[in-house]
This record gives C-alpha cells, sequence and structure tokens, in this order.
C-alpha cells in the first residue's frame, strides 16, 4: 500500500540538501560559535561561561583599538580608491579600440594570480634595495622608501596592493557599461553635452547598481583582510602595528594565543561592523543609486 505524504513532509524532504547543509555548516557553527564567545575557552581544555567578559576586554584593549582603526583606515583608502580606478578603466577599456580584447585580458590576469603568489611578488617588488619600483624611482632621482619597514608608508603599500585585483570589479562594471542604453548618450549630445557630461549624467547613474554590489564587496573583503599582509609582513603586526589588522589579531588569538573564546567574540563583532556599514551603504543608495525602469 502506497502511504502518501503529507505535502509539507514531501517539501521537506526535496529541499534536504539546502537546509541540511545550511544547519550542519553554517547555523550550528554559529551557534557554537556565539556560546564560545562567551566563555573563556584556551582551546585545550573544556570552556567555561563567564558572560560578557570577551565583550568587555574589548572596550579596554589597546590592540584590539589599533587593528580595528587599522582596518578602518584601509577599508576608507582601498575601496574609494578601487572604485575609482575600475570604473575609469572600464570606462577605457569599453572604447572601440584595436586590441580591446588584449587590454582586457591584461587587467583581468593578476585577479587569477593566487593571493599567497601576489603577496610574494609584491614583496620582493617592494624590496627598498632590489625592488623593481626603488630601482624605477632611482633611475629619475628619487629615493624609494623603505616600504613595508616605515610606519609611515607600510600601510600605503598594502592600499597600492589591493589594487592590484582591480581586475575583477572591471569586469562587473564592464557589463554594467553594455546594460545602459545608447539612447541615453545619443540624447545627451544632441542636448550639447560633452563627454564629462555624459560620463556624470549618464555613465555615473547608469552604473549606480554595480558600483553599490562593489563597494560591499569591498566592504567584506577589506574588513576580512589577511592574507596579502600576513604573508608580506610575515606574521608579524609591522612597525608600530601599522600594518595590523583585525582578522590578523582575531587569527592570533585563536591560533597563537590559544584564546578562543575571545577570537569568536572578535569575530561576531567584526559581522556586526561589516552589517552595520552595509546597511549605512544601502541606506545612501536609496538615494543615490538610479535602477532604471523603477
Amino acid at each position: 500500500m502506497t502511504v502518501r505524504l503529507p505535502n509539507w513532509i514531501r517539501g521537506l524532504i526535496w529541499t534536504a540538501p539546502w537546509w541540511l547543509g545550511f544547519l550542519i555548516f553554517l547555523a550550528v557553527p554559529m551557534g557554537m560559535s556565539f556560546y564560545i564567545s562567551l566563555c573563556d575557552y584556551p582551546l585545550l581544555q573544556p570552556p567555561v561561561y563567564i558572560g560578557m567578559d570577551n565583550y568587555r576586554e574589548m572596550t579596554v584593549d589597546p590592540i584590539f583599538h589599533k587593528v580595528l582603526s587599522n582596518t578602518l583606515i584601509y577599508a576608507a583608502c582601498a575601496i574609494p580608491l578601487g572604485t575609482v580606478l575600475a570604473v575609469l578603466l572600464a570606462v577605457l577599456l569599453n572604447q572601440p579600440v584595436r586590441g580591446q580584447a588584449l587590454f582586457r585580458t591584461c587587467i583581468f590576469v593578476p585577479t587569477i594570480v593566487p593571493i599567497v603568489a601576489t603577496a610574494v611578488i609584491w614583496l620582493w617588488m617592494l624590496n627598498p634595495q632590489f625592488g623593481l619600483i626603488n630601482q624605477g624611482l632611482g633611475r629619475v632621482g628619487i629615493e624609494g622608501p623603505t616600504w613595508l619597514a616605515s610606519p609611515n608608508w607600510a600601510m600605503t603599500s598594502l592600499v597600492l596592493v589591493s589594487l592590484w585585483a582591480v581586475g575583477s570589479p572591471v569586469v562587473i562594471y564592464l557589463a554594467g557599461l553594455q546594460d545602459i542604453p545608447e539612447a541615453l548618450y545619443e540624447a545627451a549630445r544632441l542636448d550639447g553635452a560633452g563627454v564629462f557630461r555624459q560620463f556624470r549624467h549618464v555613465t555615473l547613474p547608469g552604473l549606480s547598481p554595480v558600483i553599490l554590489f562593489n563597494v560591499v564587496i569591498g566592504i567584506i573583503a577589506t574588513w576580512q583582510v589577511f592574507a596579502v599582509p600576513y604573508v608580506m609582513m610575515k606574521g608579524s603586526p609591522g612597525p608600530d602595528r601599522s600594518t595590523y589588522f583585525y582578522t590578523m589579531y582575531l587569527f592570533d588569538n585563536a591560533f597563537r594565543y590559544l584564546n578562543m573564546g575571545y577570537a569568536s567574540a572578535m569575530a561576531w563583532v567584526q559581522m556586526l561592523i561589516i552589517l552595520a556599514l552595509t546597511g549605512l551603504v544601502f541606506l545612501v543608495g536609496r538615494r543615490a543609486v538610479y535602477y532604471r525602469g523603477l
């Protein structure tokens, strides 16, 4: 005899791969992480519940304040610079010129280089004695700085390295440019708009949803930056902790100091910061982003 299951049970069975994966790989680990953030957990011993002490410790931890400000400065520099550069490159690469495909490939290729390999390449390029950058500056009579060893230049160096992977957003901006109707440019030209006015009044509004998307992705990426500075600084905080970022300190607490409770609390604060900044961007985007057809 065939047993007919209720529709809601059949629905659960058919969607089991998704909700089981969500529970096992996301919901349960997040719940465990939040519980651990309320404990003193030295990793090799059972966790001991201490309430909100880990969160209170952040308010008086000078290193936490330092990494928070470092990450904020890095994000405030890398995101706007990366956005402006990516938009300008996308507009240039969208022009009908010979070798267009080659130029697009050259811009995109650095994004597929492994992160550790990228860090090693830039570590060599920024070498104060033998690096290509200081060698080039020396040929024009400029003495290059000790990039990664100087508190004044270390952060600047990492911001410049972040622009190396600008090819990925460039591809997305190129797709956004293809979606802007040519009729809008024709109307602008008929009204006497020059190149810059067309860029300001047609291109930027048309790209605004794509810019919003890339800014959100940039916020998530910059607030979780880890591999490149960790490799380039060889695991150290850098001169005067000038390149000690949030995720690096979180990693050190978890696996170097075996303070998993504090690291978990930092992870939750990091998630809240990213959510708050993303919400702020969406709030600003309600007035600044133009959705065609809405």
